[in-house]
This record gives C-alpha cells, sequence and structure tokens, in this order.
C-alpha cells in the first residue's frame, strides 16, 4: 500500500509487520460477509422460516452466512424475556427456539447446495450461569474474593471461564467446536470477544479444527495482533468504524482515515482480513441504526467499506434499509416487505466485489493509492489496481457539495461510472463535482 504523507510512512516503519502462518481458505478471497440473527430474521425466528430467504441472499451476492449463537440461552440472571444469544447453557444444543439441531443441518445442507458458506458465532469467554460446567467444573470459572463466580464486565448474566491452568477446560471448548464442524459440517467460526481467551487457546483450536476441514476464523477483536499469526484470518475493523462514525458527525474528516490506513497497514500481516462495517448486532442494537450514525452518508460510507483493503459486511436487514434498533433480548423481527433501493444498491456492490480483483480481500486485493486532490479532508479519494484491474474511487465525505481539481496528471482518462454506467472525464484542468455524500467507482 502506498500512503499520501511521508511521516505517516515513517511512523508506520517503527512497528514490526507481524507474518501469517494461517491458511485462508480460497473461497474467502473475495467473499462479502452476511450476519443473520435468527430470532429477528423472520417472524417465525426459526432456521426454516430462514432457509426461505437463500435464494434471495444468493441473488443479493453475499457469500458467507455467519449466524449469531444459536444454542440454549441461560435461564439463570437472563436478561430480558428471552434472553441474549451469548449466555449459553449448552454448547452442544440447539435453542428450541430456532428448532431443533436436524433443522440447523438442514439449512447448513440447503447453504452448501447454493453455494454459501457458513459460520456460527462462538463465546469461549464465558457460559450462562446455568451452564453444567458450574456444577460439573466449578474450577473452571474466575472467582472474587468471596469464592463468588463472577462476570467479565457488567455482563450480569454469563459467568467468567478461567483459562489460566485448566488444559481440561481447552479441550471440552475444543471437542464442543468439533462437534459442529462434525456433526453440522459447518465452515468456521466468528468467535466472541477473541482477545479476552488465551492466544495459545485459539492457536489450539485452529490447529485441531484445520485437522478435521480447512475452517475460516472471524476474530471479534482488533488490539491483539497476535491474534492473526497463527490462530485467525480476520478480525474487527472496529476503529475504523467509530471513524466513519465520527466523520459523518463532523467530528474527524478524511485526514483521520489515511492516518488510519498508515497505522493499520503496520500492524497485522498482509494476508489477514479486516473485516469492515457500517452496522453489526452490536452497533444497530446499542448504538443506533446506520440512519441514526452516518445520516445521509450511510450509502456513502457503505462504499468506502467495499472499495478499501479489507472485507464487507451487511447485517441482515440492512439491505432494505432497517432503520429500527432490533431488540436483543425480545422479539423484534424485521419487515422484509418495505421496498428499499437499498437492495440494488448492496447487489451492484456485491458485483463489483466479485468481478474486480483489485478489491478482493486483503492480499488477494490490489494496491490502494491516494490520488491528490485540493480537498484530502473532505473527499476520499484513490486508486486500486491488480493485474491490471484498475478502479478510481471518489467518496465525498461532507454534507456539502464538492468541487474536485486534480493534482495528479497520471490519473487523466475518460472513464465509466460503475453505477451509472455513464462516462466521465478526470483532467488535470477538468473540476469534478460530487454531491454531498456523492460518489463514482470509475473503471
Amino acid at each position: 500500500m502506498l500512503w499520501s504523507c511521508t511521516s505517516q510512512r515513517d511512523a508506520a516503519k517503527t512497528i514490526t509487520k507481524p507474518v501469517s502462518f494461517v491458511v485462508t481458505p480460497d473461497w474467502a478471497r473475495n467473499a462479502v460477509i452476511y450476519e443473520v440473527n435468527t430470532r429477528q430474521f423472520t417472524k417465525e425466528g426459526t432456521f426454516d422460516a430462514f432457509a426461505a430467504h437463500l435464494p434471495r441472499l444468493k441473488d443479493l451476492g453475499v457469500d458467507i452466512l455467519w449466524f449469531m449463537p444459536i444454542q440454549p440461552i441461560g435461564e439463570l440472571n437472563r436478561k430480558g424475556t428471552l434472553g441474549s444469544y451469548y449466555s449459553i447453557r449448552d454448547y452442544k444444543a440447539v435453542n428450541p427456539e430456532f428448532g431443533s439441531l436436524d433443522d440447523f443441518k438442514n439449512v447448513v445442507k440447503k447453504a452448501h447446495e447454493a453455494g454459501f458458506k457458513v459460520i456460527l458465532d462462538w463465546v469461549a469467554n464465558h457460559t450462562a450461569f446455568d451452564h453444567i460446567w458450574i456444577k460439573e467444573h466449578p474450577e473452571w470459572y474466575n472467582r472474587d474474593e468471596n469464592g463468588n463466580i463472577i462476570s467479565p464486565y457488567d455482563w450480569t448474566d454469563v459467568a467468567d471461564l478461567n483459562y489460566d491452568d485448566n488444559p481440561a477446560l481447552w479441550d471440552a471448548m475444543i471437542e464442543a467446536m468439533k462437534f459442529w464442524l462434525t456433526e453440522t459440517d459447518i465452515d468456521g467460526f466468528r468467535c466472541d470477544v477473541a482477545g479476552m481467551v488465551p492466544t495459545a487457546f485459539w492457536e489450539k483450536a485452529r490447529k485441531e479444527l484445520d485437522a478435521i476441514k480447512p475452517v475460516f476464523m472471524l476474530a471479534e477483536d482488533e488490539g491483539q495482533r497476535d491474534l492473526m499469526v497463527n490462530a485467525f484470518d480476520a478480525n474487527y475493523g472496529w476503529e475504523f468504524h467509530h471513524i466513519m462514525n465520527s466523520v459523518a458527525k463532523g467530528e474527524k474528516n478524511v485526514t483521520d482515515i489515511w492516518k488510519y490506513f498508515a497505522k493499520e497497514d503496520s500492524l497485522f500481516p498482509p494476508s489477514s482480513f479486516r473485516m469492515m462495517m457500517t452496522s453489526n448486532h452490536d452497533e444497530n442494537s446499542w448504538n443506533g441504526t446506520e440512519f441514526e450514525r452516518l445520516g445521509k452518508g450511510a450509502k456513502a460510507f457503505a462504499v468506502v467499506t467495499y472499495t478499501i483493503p479489507g472485507f464487507p459486511l451487511i447485517y441482515n436487514g440492512q439491505e432494505v434499509a432497517l432503520d429500527k434498533r432490533l431488540q436483543f433480548f425480545e422479539k423484534d423481527a424485521i419487515d422484509w416487505e418495505k421496498a428499499s433501493d437499498f437492495t440494488n444498491f448492496y447487489r451492484h456492490l456485491n458485483e463489483l466485489k466479485k468481478s474486480n480483483e483489485c478489491l478482493w480481500n486483503a492480499s488477494n486485493g490490489g494496491s490502494f493509492t491516494p490520488i491528490k486532490t485540493d480537498l484530502p479532508a473532505e473527499v476520499l479519494s484513490f486508486v486500486r489496481e491488480k493485474n491490471g484491474n484498475r478502479l478510481l474511487v471518489f467518496v465525498n465525505l461532507t454534507d456539502r457539495e464538492q468541487t474536485i481539481h486534480f493534482e495528479d496528471k497520471e490519473i487523466a482518462g475518460s472513464f465509466t461510472d460503475q453505477f451509472s454506467g455513464l462516462t466521465v472525464e478526470i483532467a488535470e484542468n477538468q473540476p469534478l463535482i460530487l454531491p454531498a455524500w456523492g460518489y463514482l467507482i470509475l473503471k
């Protein structure tokens, strides 16, 4: 990658870039991930009801279906009526709210037949307070000075597991993960708060899981670089997500985006993926919908997540412009009948992702080079290029129309806008006008 500022490059050089020894499945090289909240996905909230949407999701163009936790939810200290998916009572069972184990196997089978891959949310850091391990293996839990099992943070519905000097816990947890690979044929895991569990555990798990079948592992973490060396293929682009939220509010600007990439490029192995998103289950339920946080810039920021290095996430409902916070502990179904131009918008982004090698994930994609303009703080401008496949991207990240003048003669030429199909001329003495939150992807 190339950066717009020498000082940023020099700062990045002070950090030694790690090397990844993870072998990422080939099918992930240009994949788009889609998060499934089974409870809220349909009025029924079941696997069978979800399966009816597979043809629609295939047409949308997503590749990896990430199911939020599907195991039985604890009743002791439960939050709300239905409880949190992340308070797991039994790692090897299915929440009857969603259906049976056979129902889930059927969904995975149908998904595979349609060309999808399936990963399951895995909660290794904590269990429900009525998990059988509480009675059978109380030594596997962290306790306070009075000997009481504790919760991590203020997550009062879950009990904190202790991985220190508990090899039997490591083995039991990995055996539970293997169960889902062998019994349901899933393709990997999204691992909740992965940084709160020892890296050595994840490395052991990855090795044993890969021995069964090649898996894709996504870490809900961004701070621990070592997770990406021998355990995970991808982690979260949390910092970038929060920068986008701040840019939308006018608290940051495009220069902060370039500072992020100067740092990010030095932190992680080039073959690892950063998951980029404008929403997910946490943001939607707790911090607001994309429209609350990003306003009229929701599409512009989505374009950014699809065209920068990384791989993009769609949270269920975004493709119909989901504009409500889905309740986390209660039933709150998505309305799929609402017509929205976001459906075609995301379908088109997914097509662009697949058909342009320069946009593929991580090191599978192309170079990422800033374009010099007179609006470095207002318009995110860059070139992606690989093997002759070249795209110019311009995104106005302000609520005002911007007139762009170019300082780089090498980008001059006649291009086709990948959204409208119109011809766009780029020349040194010919300004380019972008409306508020406007964007162009030129080829």
